[in-house]
């Protein structure tokens, strides 16, 4: 049984040396084309796991253009592994951290350290390392008796799924738990965790029309954007917020010249939905859209789907996790809160592999942004530096209590 008190403290005394880690990494840009960035983040990161007797392992993308993942593993004969899942890259381009100055700020007023990263999920990142480091000191025989793989994709931000490929092989048997580290909101003493993700499919609508000349051949000619836009209002109103099913339509283009019928346009749109069924329903009714094509029979209408991200559903082996964590936060004075996300990270990929939990990571805001207003309104991404200790104590103490209940 680890004690509370005592593990509080310690996770207190290495805070300052997981906030060195952590500065070292957002201080090098890792855009996911940043390759040669993404790569020293990586170096820094096995740095950082070699005291505690993990291995690495680097893994080349199957993009060129993209850095190398990290495997990091420790006791890979002790059967089924905890899975522990952060990302290498961002999606902030070096020249876009330089027009707004977008770096490691401390501000202890606030309680935040702004810059790139720091949530989204470079903070992740150093909070795996503390619970570890707590877990070597603290419960070294679980420590040493679990095989521990934590696994840092390179191209997070892009959905990369060698990534997935090359983790999924790692693990044949299963994982016993899949821990994803991406920030985890805090609303007064709730801790959201997350235990659900919707899945997305990518479609593009193409609309075949006939040119002609606008003025003087007006009526021979077939209006494709005319036609898409009637098709475009018909796949926004599939969106079902009661199924949590939405269609979102997020570029549309077509035409040449003012003076001439545009003879094609083309729609691109993404769906998401928690299940399955709501994503094939969506699905059929796009797909009957060249059925259904409401302008003059001349102009055709194609509907491609362009690539999928499964969804992670909410499962009971999940829940059962999930209880582990809310016990925890009990124990701390505190309240584990469960939820689902419509946005994608890489448990919509690893789910399969064992009951998966996300939002593990300690807690900040606007990630993916990087300006900050002249009057303070907006302000960069940042990570809330008192949420590290106790995140990482809940995810020990569920931890432990997963561990020893083999």
């Amino acid at each position: 049984m680890i004690a509370i008190t005592e593990l509080q403290t310690f996770l207190a005394d290495v805070l300052p040396e997981a906030l060195q880690h952590l500065r070292r990494m957002v201080d090098i840009n890792s855009f996911t084309t940043n390759a040669e960035g993404v790569n020293r983040v990586g170096n820094i990161t096995a740095e950082c796991f070699a005291e505690l007797g993990f291995k690495p392992a680097f893994v080349e993308s199957e993009n060129p253009a993209h850095g190398r993942h990290l495997i990091l593993q420790r006791n890979a004969h002790a059967g089924k592994p905890v899975l522990l899942v952060t990302h290498l890259d961002t999606v902030f381009p070096p020249d876009e951290e330089l027009r707004h100055n977008f770096r490691w700020k401390e501000s202890p007023a606030e309680g935040r350290i702004y810059g790139p990263g720091t949530v989204d999920i470079k903070g992740g990142t150093v909070l795996i390392w503390m619970m570890l480091r707590a877990l070597r000191d603290h419960a070294p025989r679980l420590f040493d008796e679990t095989h521990w793989i934590i696994a840092a994709n390179a191209a997070e931000e892009v959905m990369s799924a060698d990534f997935a490929v090359r983790v999924r092989e790692l693990c044949p048997d299963g994982a016993r738990a899949v821990l994803v580290f991406e920030g985890g909101q805090i609303k007064g003493t709730d801790y959201q965790i997350v235990t659900a993700r919707k899945g997305r499919a990518e479609y593009r609508i193409t609309s075949e029309g006939r040119a002609a000349h606008a003025g003087s051949s007006h009526a021979e000619g077939v209006n494709a954007i005319v036609a898409l836009c009637d098709a475009v209002k018909t796949a926004a109103a599939i969106t079902d917020y009661a199924a949590g099913l939405t269609v979102n339509v997020g570029h549309i283009y077509g035409g040449t010249a003012l003076n001439r019928v545009p003879h094609e346009a083309i729609a691109e749109l993404e769906v998401r939905a928690y299940e399955q069924s709501a994503m094939q329903r969506a699905h059929t009714a796009l797909k009957s859209l060249v059925a259904k094509n409401p302008v003059a029979q001349e102009a055709r209408l194609k509907v491609e789907c362009l690539g999928r991200t499964p969804a992670w559903p909410a499962s009971e082996a999940t829940a059962r996790v999930f209880s582990y964590w809310a016990d925890a936060a009990l124990q701390l004075g505190l309240r584990a809160v469960a939820t689902s996300r419509g946005g994608l990270s890489d448990a919509n990929y690893l789910c399969g592999l064992g009951p998966t939990l996300d939002g593990l990571g300690p807690s900040g805001a606007n990630a993916h942004c990087s300006e900050r207003s002249a009057d303070g309104s907006k302000v960069p991404e940042y990570v809330d530096v008192d949420s590290f200790v106790p995140k990482a104590a809940m995810n020990i103490l569920a931890l432990s209590r997963l561990l020893a209940s083999r």
